[in-house]
């Protein structure tokens, strides 16, 4: 017989995938319970701007995808073409050299329904 137990865990299973809620809270199980379709929300794809350990020099960072790697790599090669500069792909952000957050928004609103700018 094992004396440990878990003490802290990192899955995330107790909480809804639709509204983020722990599941005995939630309100799209009870909805889907009667019958009806579950509302899926889409996260927001976040653009703001971080110029912090870059010596000065400003990237405009794009977060919230729930993309591929190939599929992110894909899309960050079209907005860095758009935009004219260079830019990386790092643990599932999307960074391009440079303020282009405007530009971006309105190109990521044809592709994304929330798109929304972070940050001052």
């Amino acid at each position: 017989m094992s004396n440990s137990r878990l003490v802290y865990s990192t899955e995330d299973s107790s909480r809804c995938p639709g509204c983020h809620k722990p599941l005995r809270k939630c309100l799209c199980r009870l909805v889907q319970d009667k019958g009806k379709p579950r509302q899926v929300i889409d996260p927001a794809i976040r653009i703001s701007r971080e110029s912090k350990g870059r010596k000065g020099k400003g990237v405009t960072i794009l977060s919230g995808f729930e993309l591929g790697e190939t599929e992110l790599k894909t899309l960050a090669k079209k907005l860095k073409a758009l935009c004219g500069s260079g830019g990386t792909v790092k643990n599932g952000m999307i960074e391009i050299q440079g303020d282009h957050r405007e530009s971006l928004k309105q190109e990521l609103e044809k592709q994304f329904t929330n798109v929304k700018l972070a940050g001052g």
